[in-house]
């Protein structure tokens, strides 16, 4: 037992000095060891191949043996190996949250791109996609929580583990801007090594990476920066970093279409690796960069027009933007579009028009538009009314627009596709005018006029 408690101590996670160290104990039990390759964020590791020397698990994912002392086997990974995170699929966030809307400061707003800056690391992604987010001291301390909108800033929830040089709490996060804080024995801090802060209530900021701008080459120049659409053109916030046999810079970047130049030691270049070329409003040529969901826009017949477009809230309705290609069955275009809700319509030799293959419409602005969810990840459903001669849906996600968005019936039940934010959501149907909750739902909540609305969480 005295030898088993021993090992329990020896064997533990440490980080610090911009590295993360993994200590190991060949006396541990292979449960000890087991749960120590856990907060490692190690997977396909084995504790009994550990335990008998055979280390190429470890060495296969980054480590490398740092020192042996006795029983005693020392492992390193560099975390700013662990922080680099190339564009990959989005993680959902799965933390559930159980908070009233009063009680929460929501999300942050959109931002166009967001770069972290640490003057110690303390927020980085483990090879699984797990984000990992690391507290620095306090261990005399009893308990310490992560707290941000990931999980509605929770004082329940986002439980850290302590560690020999802190306390250490994972999420899974999409790409995106989060703001989080800590709490320690009850006590709200942010994150000291964190130099990026809101300017409301001191939260610290973190950017989930989804990009990598790159550019080969260029080994003998002294200074490249980025700039683009998504930073208003500045030339000097975003400096890109030398990196073997070129440059590179992470970040994060707002799905849409962004335009975008390299400024090498004061020349402007266009991304050679880019094929994607637009001329600008100031006569330059800049490299575009598509980010979202491929979205294709069908006009089936018309084939007598001169000109066929398509404007909508996903380019601020700009009339002229955006033509179709003439097929043989109509017309057509695909876009690029963000994830989110937009209404749209078609605009042929100029006479504005919905899209009569699309049941789904919304109103905007006291207008009628086609409707289209982009990404969407919830299905709304009412089953019945089937002689309703019109279903809408309305909630917290559209300010309970009266309109709100039409349902299509399929013969069996009404149906809407949206996309919405993590975190809950409030609404109602509106059959044939006449408000109410959603009957196939039991999560609801009194409102203000006493009618109650139905709940809905997204994680």
């Amino acid at each position: 037992m005295a030898l088993s408690a021993s090992a329990q101590k020896r064997s533990n996670l440490v980080m610090g000095n911009d590295k993360l160290t993994l200590r190991i104990d060949m006396r541990s039990s292979k449960a000890e060891v087991d749960s120590l390759l856990k907060k490692a964020g190690l997977k396909g590791a084995s504790a009994a191949a550990i335990l008998k020397g055979d280390f190429s698990a470890l060495q296969k994912d980054g480590w490398t043996t740092a020192a042996k002392r006795g029983n005693i086997v020392e492992f390193d990974r560099p975390l700013e190996n662990l922080n680099k995170n190339p564009q990959s699929q989005p993680y959902l966030i799965t933390t559930k949250i159980d908070r009233d809307d009063d009680e929460s400061p929501g999300y942050p707003a959109e931002v166009t791109y967001g770069i972290n800056n640490f003057a110690k690391v303390t927020v980085h992604e483990l090879p699984s996609g797990i984000t990992r987010f690391f507290l620095p001291g306090y261990l005399p301390n009893k308990r310490a929580l992560l707290s941000g909108n990931f999980n509605n800033w929770s004082t329940l929830k986002g439980i850290m583990a302590k560690t020999d040089s802190g306390w250490i709490a994972d999420v899974k996060l999409k790409p995106g801007k989060y703001e989080y804080k800590f709490i320690v024995d009850g006590h709200w801090i942010n994150d000291r090594y964190n130099n990026l802060v809101a300017d409301h209530d001191n939260n610290s900021i973190y950017f989930r990476y989804n990009y990598t701008f790159k550019l080969n080459g260029y080994a003998n120049a002294r200074k490249i920066t980025l700039a683009g659409s998504f930073n208003s053109w500045d030339a000097n916030s975003i400096i890109m970093e030398k990196n073997g046999g070129g440059w590179q810079k992470q970040l994060y970047l707002h799905d849409g279409t962004q335009a975008y130049r390299f400024l090498v030691d004061g020349k402007w270049i266009t991304d050679p690796a880019n094929p994607n070329k637009m001329q600008g409003e100031d006569g330059l040529t800049n490299s575009v960069l598509n980010l979202g969901e491929t979205v294709v826009f069908k006009l089936d017949g018309y084939t007598d027009a001169k000109k066929v477009q398509v404007a909508g809230s996903f380019n601020n309705w700009e009339h002229g933007k955006i033509p179709l290609v003439k097929t043989k069955t109509g017309w057509a275009v695909s876009l690029i579009i963000p994830p989110g809700n937009y209404g749209y319509k078609f605009i042929v030799d100029d006479n504005w028009m919905t899209d009569p293959k699309n049941p789904r419409n919304m109103v905007e602005g006291g207008v009628v538009n086609s409707y289209i969810s982009v990404k969407p990840n919830y299905t709304f459903k009412l089953s019945g009314f089937n002689n309703a001669k019109s279903v809408h849906l309305a909630g917290s996600f559209n300010n309970f627009d009266e309109f709100g968005y039409t349902l299509a019936f399929d013969g069996k039940e009404w149906t809407v596709n949206v996309n919405l934010k993590p975190g809950k959501q409030l609404y109602k149907f509106i059959v044939d005018g006449k408000w109410m909750i959603d009957p196939g739902n039991k999560l609801y909540e009194n409102n203000q006029y006493n009618s109650g609305n139905s709940v809905l969480w997204i994680e």
